[in-house]
Parts: C-alpha cells; sequence; structure tokens
C-alpha cells in the first residue's frame, strides 16, 4: 500500500486513488507482484516520486493468462449474450465519464500533458471510444454463402461465423496511455475476448484506475487482467506465453519487430501500431500564417509524443520563409510548464529517458549540418522539459530527416515541384500518416491517392475518429484499429459447409 501522497493540485479522488495503486489487476483482485518487487512513478514535470507500482513479471503474467484463459474458456462471460456485453461496455463509459476529472488528473501528472488536453482529448475520446464500440457487440456477423461442390444431386449450404480470437496479450505506450488502453480493450471486450493489459512502465495510473471501473462496472473476474511492470520482463513474458492468442502492440517498430517475430513461434495473431515520420506538405496557395499555426498544432502537441506528429514539414519555396518564420514565433511564445498549471502550453517529454533522446538527436542534427531556427536545449533545470526545436537547412539524408524523434522537432525544407514533392514525402521506410495543405481541391486529391501512409488529413493533422480505420503502411505497423476494422483485429472467420440433400 502506497502512503498518502501530498500532491496539492490534485483534487481528493485523485489523492485517494495514489493511496492504493501498487497492485496489480488478476482474476478479479488487486495483488501484489508475486515477487514483491516495485517500481517509482515519477512525475515528469517535477521529477519527484509520484507512488510505488507493483513489477509484475513472468510468474504474474503466467497468473493472468490462465485467468483470462478461464474466463474465455468456462465463465458467464463466455455465454454472455452480445446485448449484455454492449450493456457493460456504456456502463463502464458513463463511469469513466462521472469520474473524468479524476482520470485527467492522473493523466496530466504521470504523463505531463496539459490537463487541459487530458480532459477533453484523452479522457472524452475514452468514453467516446467505448460507447461507440460498445455498439458493434451486437453487430459483429458471418455471411452465406453459395458453393459448388458435390456430386450431382447433393446440397450444401455454407456460411461464416465470425468469432473471438480469445486471450488477448495488449501492450501499450506512454504518449496516451489512457486513449491507447481504451483502443485495445474496447474492440476486444465488445466481440468477447478477454484480455491481460500490460501499461508502459512509465505511465501506468488511469490504466490500471480504469481496471478499478471495470470491476466497479460488473465485469467477470479474469475479463481484464493488468500487469504493471517492465517490457523486458512482463512484456516480454506476454508476448512468448503460450496461453496468449493475440498480441495487440502500440509503440516503436524496433519493439514491434522483435514482438512480430516472438509472437510467430507460437503463430500468435498479431496487430502492430509502430513509429512514423509524418510529412506535412504546404502548397503555395496556403496562407502562411495558418500553414505556420497547422504545423505548430501538428509537431507541438503533446510535446511532439505524438506517432503521427508532423515532423518532416515541405512548404513551396514561395511561402517557405513566411511558414518557417511564423512557426518559429509560435515556438518561441510557448510558454513550457507542468500540465496542471492554467497557462501552459507544453508540457514535458514523459521521463528523462526520453529528454536525453530527443536532446540527442537535437545534437546529432547540428553535427549533420542543420541550422537550429529556434529552440534546440532544455528548458530549465527541472522536470523533462524540451524547448519547441525548428530546424532547416537539413539534409535529406541527416538522421533528423529520416528516424522518429517522438519530440517537439520539426525539419522544414523548401520545395519547388509539387509533381515531386509525394516521391519526396514517400522517401522513408514509415508510412503511418501525412497531411496536405492546398485550397486547390484538384492538387489534395492528386496528393491524397500518391502518399504511401494509412491516413492522409487535408488542412489538418491529427485528427482521429472512433469511425475512422487507424494504422500504417510500410514500417508503420500491421492492421488497422478503430472502426469496423478492429473488429476483425479481435476475431477469427470460421466456414461451416453442412450438407443438407
Amino acid at each position: 500500500m502506497n502512503e498518502m501522497s501530498k500532491i496539492s493540485h490534485l483534487g481528493p479522488a485523485a489523492q485517494a486513488f495514489l493511496s492504493r495503486a501498487g497492485k496489480l489487476l488478476i482474476d478479479g483482485k488487486w495483488v501484489d507482484a508475486a515477487a514483491g518487487s516495485t517500481f517509482d512513478a515519477i512525475d515528469p514535470a517535477t521529477e519527484s516520486v509520484i507512488c510505488q507500482l507493483a513489477a509484475g513479471e513472468a510468474e504474474d503474467v503466467d497468473r493472468a493468462v490462465k485467468a483470462a484463459r478461464k474466463a474465455f474458456d468456462g465463465s458467464d462471460w463466455s455465454r454472455m449474450r452480445p446485448v449484455e456485453r454492449e450493456r457493460l461496455m456504456l456502463k463502464l463509459a458513463d463511469l469513466i465519464e462521472q469520474n473524468a476529472e479524476e482520470l485527467a488528473e492522473l493523466e496530466s501528472l504521470d504523463n505531463g500533458k496539459l490537463v487541459f488536453f487530458a480532459r477533453i482529448v484523452d479522457v472524452a475520446g475514452t468514453v467516446d471510444f467505448f460507447r461507440y464500440m460498445a455498439g458493434w457487440a451486437t453487430k459483429v456477423e458471418g455471411k452465406t454463402l453459395d458453393v459448388s461442390i458435390g456430386m450431382p444431386g447433393e446440397e450444401y449450404q455454407a456460411y461464416t461465423l465470425r468469432q473471438p480470437i480469445g486471450v488477448v496479450g495488449q501492450i501499450v505506450p506512454w504518449n496516451f496511455p489512457l486513449a491507447m488502453a481504451t483502443w485495445k480493450l474496447a474492440p476486444a471486450l465488445a466481440v468477447g475476448c478477454t484480455c491481460v493489459l500490460k501499461p508502459a512502465e512509465q505511465t501506468s495510473l488511469t490504466a490500471l484506475r480504469l481496471g478499478e471501473l471495470i470491476l466497479e462496472a460488473g465485469y467477470p473476474a479474469g475479463v481484464v487482467n493488468i500487469v504493471t511492470g517492465f517490457g523486458e520482463t512482463a512484456g516480454a513474458a506476454l508476448t512468448q506465453h503460450p496461453g496468449v492468442d493475440k498480441i495487440a502492440f502500440t509503440g516503436s517498430t524496433s519493439v514491434g519487430k522483435l514482438i512480430g517475430k516472438t509472437a510467430m513461434d507460437t503463430m500468435k495473431r498479431v496487430s502492430l501500431e509502430l513509429g512514423g515520420k509524418s510529412p506535412m506538405i504546404v502548397a503555395g496557395d496556403m496562407d502562411a500564417a495558418a500553414a505556420a499555426a497547422g504545423a505548430a498544432n501538428a509537431i507541438f502537441f503533446n510535446a511532439g509524443q505524438v506517432c503521427t506528429a508532423g515532423s518532416r514539414l515541405y512548404v513551396e519555396h514561395k511561402i517557405y520563409d513566411q511558414v518557417v518564420a511564423g512557426l518559429a514565433d509560435i515556438a518561441k511564445g510557448t510558454k513550457l510548464g507542468p500540465g496542471y498549471a492554467a497557462d501552459s502550453q507544453m508540457g514535458p517529454v514523459v521521463s528523462q529517458e526520453q529528454m536525453d533522446r530527443v536532446l540527442g538527436y537535437i545534437e546529432k542534427g547540428r553535427a549533420e549540418g542543420g541550422e537550429v531556427v529556434t529552440g534546440g536545449a532544455r528548458h530549465g533545470n527541472q522536470g523533462y522539459f524540451v524547448q519547441p526545436t525548428v530546424f532547416a537547412g537539413v539534409d535529406p539524408g541527416a538522421t533528423i530527416a529520416r528516424e522518429e524523434i517522438f519530440g517537439p522537432v520539426v525539419v522544414a525544407t523548401p520545395f519547388k515541384s509539387v509533381d515531386e514533392i509525394a516521391a519526396v514525402a514517400n522517401d522513408t521506410p514509415y508510412g503511418l500518416a501525412a497531411s496536405v495543405w492546398t485550397n486547390d481541391l484538384s492538387l489534395a486529391h492528386r496528393l491524397t491517392r500518391r502518399l504511401r501512409a494509412g491516413t492522409v488529413w487535408v488542412n489538418t493533422h491529427n485528427v482521429v475518429d472512433p469511425n475512422l480505420p487507424f494504422g500504417g503502411f510500410k514500417q508503420s505497423g500491421i492492421g488497422r484499429e478503430n472502426g469496423a476494422a478492429a473488429i476483425e483485429l479481435y476475431t477469427e472467420v470460421k466456414t461451416v459447409v453442412m450438407k443438407v440433400a
């Protein structure tokens, strides 16, 4: 049990939660890690310890998987009607909404993001997503099919069933902890799977609070299990466990490749939402001020810790100088501070490790000849704050133009030919997202077709919705989350053939 943390800006509900947060959810009960190990949850704005969390390992994962298997194979959950699953999900959405302010405070504290955005994006989006996916519980369907097999005079009836995959291991990142847990849990629960969720070790608080709300909503024991801990222990054990039927992972491409290779040893189903190096293409007919504001939102939202962040900015040469100058002015004027402060416009990155990573990329960019237009350093000496940084004059082959930084760093490059920019934008191993900024409808349609990315926005960036499939081309992942596509991720198709005459 944690001692009560005294964090002045938290409300009483969030304060009370911190006193009980250090356990794992396994088979409907809150339990200590088998080895008794713990680790610190750190406030990225102050570098102070929030509380201690249980460090689950292979034995804990095994207990969780067995509980999930028991719930899938033989509990009330396995016999529950679709409409009852829908009602449970709607009840859970109501509980999340009723506890929205507490969840927003915990998300801001744990991740560093602005509590304002946690409230209107992360938590509100979570409520919407559970309600949207609840509707799918009663709409999973198969097909009847005509067949041409058999001897003369024989007749057959054939149809398909779409059934839940089974036990799902879900590993989520630290940039949108509650939302990413929801993207994994909601479609799996809608179709009748059971889950073992491994939150990121940097940001486990809202997943644990969600676990409490899941139990309060009335989900049977073992349907959702939550094991906090580290990727190399708990995450690896979950990926390797023979009792897991599917792994759903969101995170870096390098880790996703390892997970995919490991999962193949037991032929687990796999969905991977991985990294990106998303281009933002600004045509010369755009208003320069509007383009600069759009670019700032595309890269500085959530301190750049967004897989679809617009980290490569391509601007047609005739407005390039104005756009870069406008973007630099926005960066310079951005007030950095803790997420709970009303006047903060950007919070810290999530950890010391991530701050060092981002600053290392900035130094690499300088060393490879890039010009820092603004930013380029740590902000202050407490908390993991990185200045919003704009690079110009970067060689296309430079490290910061090729690799995902996952921080508030953008590389700006001019272009002359709209006909050539698609090839430049596509020259990356990633293909998660892109945006096109133009008032020319014909140009917008031409570029959206040519860009090799799972999502292409026009005159906006970073817009997602429960109904819109989300995922990447190339090394940005396998599969699509959200919408009807998410239902396919958590179901198997079974063909039934019956001789009737």
